[in-house]
């Protein structure tokens, strides 16, 4: 396994990390069988580019620029990265949903129905709803919001009308690759946000067991497992252990890529255990409220044809509210 790093000051890796990962680097002996029958595919891998973003919002009650320059605006400062990859996963922060009413909470963010075709055509597939934002309207705004997603030709993942379908993977078929994305959400306003057998909900993203379990029912249907995660304390900049312990367990199972979010400020890229993990991954259509919130990236994972793997941060500002911009080239 070769690796190299490089690293700036205050911790952050925006330089190239590259490493080298054979198919089948994780222990099979933990693999759980088969969840869903699928027919393999026979077609050649070819060069995988996958990226990751942290917190989109598109309430414009929010963000009020996205209401005057309309919702492509929060997209413009990206060039064509989204459009010109193989696979882009956000995390949306906000109800897509225009049923139910705010939870007593001190944020309520409903999202904006007209962003998600624009979404869509701005080059995201799959959005996490596995968040503590998504239910700020009840759960049938929650399963609302699921559909009304996928209805405008995105994957959304990390919810549904019980645990099972909450653990249920977006799988994407691109390049000779089966990539399949877990949504699980461990920030919680209340224990009643996690779905089970009975009720609706997020995927539980606090239980390792649990977690583990979902990861390797993924790895035996997929190439490549990514898992979005909102995880970890707002303002930290730097993983706290129980996430580090998580992390660790996940690629155990058969994790490929872990993309973090929650903390809405930037935090290391590192590797573990041959998997790159973006601890979080700060704040990205969101408000230019400081310098701190406003600095973020995009990190980038790419896969060769031989499962050799290069992963970096693309440094990007939120240069007005709710615009982020690259503010540098990607470097690997």
């Amino acid at each position: 396994m070769r690796r190299t790093f490089q690293i700036v000051s205050g911790g952050i890796v925006l330089g190239v990390v590259a490493f080298l990962l054979t198919q089948g680097g994780h222990d099979d002996a933990l693999a759980a069988p088969p969840t869903t029958s699928v027919t393999t595919t026979t077609r050649p891998k070819g060069r995988l580019v996958i990226h990751g973003v942290g917190d989109v919002n598109t309430d414009s009650d929010y963000i009020p620029a996205l209401a005057q320059n309309g919702h492509a605006h929060a997209w413009s400062g990206l060039g064509d990265l989204f459009a010109a990859d193989d696979l882009t996963v956000a995390n949306l922060e906000c109800t897509p949903s225009e049923l139910g009413d705010p939870l007593d909470k001190e944020f309520t963010f409903r999202c904006d129905l007209e962003s998600l075709p624009v979404m869509q055509q701005a080059g995201i597939e799959v959005v996490s709803l596995a968040n503590n934002h998504a239910g700020d309207h009840g759960k049938e705004a929650l399963l609302d919001g699921k559909r009304l997603v996928e209805a405008a030709g995105l994957h959304a993942v990390g919810v549904g009308a019980d645990a099972e379908e909450a653990a249920q993977p977006a799988v994407v078929e691109v390049n000779g690759w089966r990539v399949a994305v877990l949504g699980f959400g461990g920030v919680v306003p209340s224990p009643d946000w996690i779905a089970t057998d009975d009720r609706a909900g997020m995927a539980d993203g606090d239980t390792i067991e649990t977690m583990a379990a979902t990861v390797r029912a993924a790895s035996e249907i997929a190439d490549l497992v990514v898992v979005t995660i909102h995880w970890g304390v707002e303002k930290d900049l730097e993983p706290r252990p129980d996430d580090r312990e998580r992390a660790a367990a996940m690629i155990a199972a058969g994790a490929d890529v872990v993309f973090g979010h929650h903390a809405h400020r930037l935090q290391p890229l590192e590797i573990v255990d041959g998997a790159p993990v973006a601890w979080g991954l700060g704040n990205f259509v969101w408000p230019n409220f400081s310098e701190e919130s406003a600095r973020t990236a995009i990190a980038r994972v790419v896969v060769e044809p031989d499962g050799s793997k290069e992963a970096c941060l693309i440094p990007a500002i939120i240069t007005s509210p709710g615009r982020p911009e690259i503010t540098g080239d990607a470097p690997c």
